[in-house]
């Protein structure tokens, strides 16, 4: 490579990504990064923002260096624990503010188990379209006022209860009562699907 040129990302973001078992439209709602923007990046037809490439790195776990530097270098684990500050958990907000999802898992596991936080404005809900086959939600409040629907049923959670449904089907999270609403929330998806 010389000097002058850039270095070539997207190669190195695709792998990752790819290697984690992610497809665009999952790697997108993890970092924050817009499906199209991903696919041109990889495709090396964009040319994306320092704040871009950190969000994709933060997404996939990876050093901002080894992207730069063309490849990622697996480095022996000098600290047995790993901490990630609330400055760099990624989040999916709803662009009206009716809900905040905290993404606490680690990258590596998305399309396999995924744990969120969750908190809903009053009045608001979060809405979501059908996920893979032989997906389940688990809800556990923090709070009370949260409901569960999906075209199985509705049902109410008080604080410390945990809801258990299909997320196969179209369901929602709403939140009935006065005050921000907050709950941990367990994506299983189903391996043999």
């Amino acid at each position: 490579m010389d000097l002058n040129d850039a270095p070539k990302i997207g190669p190195v973001i695709q792998k990752e990504r790819k290697e984690r078992h992610l497809t665009l439209d999952r790697l997108a709602a993890i970092s924050g990064v817009s499906r199209s923007m991903l696919s041109q990046i990889e495709r090396g037809e964009a040319n994306p923002t320092f704040a871009v490439l950190w969000s994709l790195t933060q997404a996939l776990g990876i050093d901002f260096a080894d992207l730069i530097a063309g490849g990622v270098t697996h480095h022996k684990v000098t600290n047995a624990i790993d901490l990630v500050s609330l400055a760099l958990t990624p989040e999916i907000k709803s662009p009206e503010g009716a809900w905040r999802l905290r993404i606490l898992s680690p990258p590596a596991l998305a399309g396999r188990v995924e744990w969120y936080e969750v908190e809903i404005a009053p009045g608001c809900k979060l809405q979501s379209a059908p996920h893979a086959p032989g997906t389940f939600e688990h809800l556990t409040a923090h709070t009370d006022g949260l409901w569960v629907e999906t075209e199985h049923g509705r049902q109410a959670l008080k604080t410390g209860e945990t809801a258990r449904y299909r997320a196969d089907v179209g369901h929602e999270i709403s939140n009935s009562g006065e005050r921000l609403a907050k709950a941990l929330m367990v994506v299983l998806y189903d391996q043999d699907a």
